[in-house]
Formats: structure tokens, C-alpha cells, sequence
């Protein structure tokens, strides 16, 4: 099995997944947040900070790209493949709402023509490997069987499936029923994606679907960053080995942020998260997403821990 860490908007940059594999090394690939082609046609300074090789040394990264224009796309994986890469993949499920509403994300699976137009486009330019990383369509699981029709026409690198609609977002369970009939119907090496939260959820993923090689682990491992090896090791995470990833991550924000408050605001966004680990804290979480100060904050993790 290959253990893929899920792409996340402000999360998952270089400095989050260095400390990551320096802690805790059992991912086989990395996928970095979206890059958006913009007009100018250049690469903002935080895109190309996250791709550099020398921010990635060690790592098997793949770069993703947001767009629903073929030349864009084209532009954008023409630009990463400059710095090494022979690798992108389209975003193709993103539910968020500013995204959607430029038909970017899920919300172009709302166009299958158009997607079918734009995957012909790029294909035909590009000599590079292309993943899709795609939901099962916008509003209704329906949708899903003519997506797959244009996704079987086309030489993906693999596919990589989230089985919820865009309008779920992260509610409902994910539908195992249309990600039966992507394993049952398509060609395309498949990466599953959703609610791999425990241990206890992988199982249950690997007795249901055993001929799917890949998944990929989003929230659930920026909850417990220790997940993939819990399910390899089966133990527990230690504590100390945490408390020293999440030291190494404020280290890393630290050198290359501004401003205790820039920097506090990127920790809380993790503790929306990783705070899941600490039943019966609450008191002391509070402590830590109410900090103002980082000698305040280092003070409340410390109390945590």
C-alpha cells in the first residue's frame, strides 16, 4: 500500500511537510496545495517557495494545479516542470465555495464537455505524467458515470477519487457504492481519498475494496500526524515525538514568517485540527487558540503536553 498526504490550502506547504518527514516518514508522496495560473503568467512567490527543489529535498512531492482553462494549465505545468518535475495533478475537487464559483475545483465537474475539451488540450501538449484528483460530481452521485467515461479516454497517471459530491463538502459519508464503480469499471491505477481518520477506518477501507494499492490521508492526518504509522506499526503515537513535530513546524514558521500574529494564525489553523488528540484538554486548547503572544502560546502547549 502507498500512502498519500492529501494537498490542504494553507496547511500542507514545505515547511509543514519537512517537519512531517522528518518525524514521521512513512508517506510516499506528498501533494502540495494548489497552484492558481494567474494572467501575468508567473508563479506567486509562496507557489514557487513550495515547489523549490531545495525546499523539497527528500521529499516525493507532486505539484497541483487549480484551473479550468487548458492553456493555463498548460503554462502552469510547463513552468513547474523547469524546476524538476515531471508531475502534476488537476484539482479536481476542491468543494470550496470561491472556488466553485468560478467553475474551478468540483465545480467543473458541473461541465463534463468542457472538462472533456480541457483534458484533450492538455494532453495533447503536454509531455509530462498528469494525475486527476476529481469528486464524483457536483451535485449528485449520478454525475459520476460520465465523468469516469471522460476520464477512461485519456492516459492519467492515476485517479484519484473522494467519493462525495461538491455540495456534501465534508458532510455525509463518503459513497463507497460510486467508488465501487471506479474499481469495477476503470482502467486508471486509483488512489482513494476520504475519512481515513483511525486506523480503525483504513481496515475497514482495506477489507472492502483490497485490490486499491493508494490512499491518500487528508484531515485525518493533519488531526494525528502520526496515522500512517500507527496503521503500519500499530501503536500509538508518542507524545514527545508530537510535541517535537509541532516544535519543528513553529520553528519552520517562525524563520520564514513575520509577526507573532502571522505566525499564531497559522499554528491555530493546525490546532483546529490536531486538537481532535487531547479529549478532556479543553480548558488548555482554549489556552493555546487565545494567545496573543508566542511566549503565551509556547507557555500554553507546554501546560498541554
Amino acid at each position: 500500500m502507498k500512502y498519500y498526504f492529501a494537498p490542504m490550502e494553507g496547511i500542507t506547504g514545505y515547511v509543514y511537510r519537512n517537519a512531517h518527514r522528518r518525524f514521521f516518514d512513512q508517506m510516499d508522496v506528498y501533494m502540495t496545495p494548489f497552484i492558481v495560473p494567474t494572467q501575468n503568467r508567473k508563479l506567486a512567490s509562496r507557489e514557487k517557495n513550495d515547489i523549490l527543489p531545495e525546499h523539497n529535498e527528500g521529499l516525493s512531492v507532486i505539484p497541483q494545479i487549480l484551473t479550468n482553462k487548458g492553456e493555463d494549465f498548460i503554462w502552469a505545468a510547463e513552468e513547474i516542470k523547469t524546476y524538476g518535475y515531471d508531475e502534476v495533478n488537476l484539482n479536481l475537487g476542491c468543494p470550496s465555495g470561491t472556488v466553485v464559483s468560478k467553475n474551478r475545483g468540483s465545480g467543473f465537474l458541473a461541465y463534463p464537455d468542457e472538462l472533456d475539451q480541457f483534458l484533450d488540450q492538455i494532453f495533447s501538449a503536454l509531455d509530462m505524467k498528469i494525475s486527476v484528483k476529481t469528486r464524483i460530481g457536483k451535485e449528485s452521485p449520478e454525475e459520476f458515470e460520465r465523468l469516469l467515461e471522460i476520464y477512461e479516454k485519456y492516459p492519467l497517471k492515476e485517479l484519484i477519487i473522494h467519493p462525495r459530491v461538491q455540495t456534501d463538502y465534508y458532510k455525509n459519508q463518503p459513497n463507497w457504492n460510486a467508488f465501487e464503480k471506479a474499481v469495477s469499471g476503470s482502467a486508471h491505477s486509483l488512489c482513494y481519498n476520504g475519512d481515513l481518520f483511525t486506523s480503525e477506518a483504513y481496515d475497514r477501507f482495506t477489507k472492502a475494496f483490497p485490490q486499491v494499492d493508494k490512499v491518500m490521508f487528508g484531515r485525518g492526518l493533519i488531526a494525528n500526524p502520526g496515522l500512517a504509522g500507527e496503521i503500519k506499526e500499530g501503536k500509538k503515537m508518542e507524545m514527545e515525538r508530537f510535541w517535537a513535530f509541532h516544535d519543528q513546524v513553529l520553528a519552520g514558521y517562525e524563520e520564514t514568517i513575520s509577526g507573532d500574529r502571522n505566525v499564531l494564525f497559522k499554528m491555530k489553523e493546525l490546532w483546529a485540527y490536531m486538537s481532535q488528540l487531547f479529549e478532556g484538554s479543553e480548558k488548555q486548547i482554549k489556552k493555546i487558540k487565545k494567545s496573543q503572544h508566542l511566549s503565551d502560546y509556547r507557555e500554553a502547549v507546554r501546560q498541554l503536553f
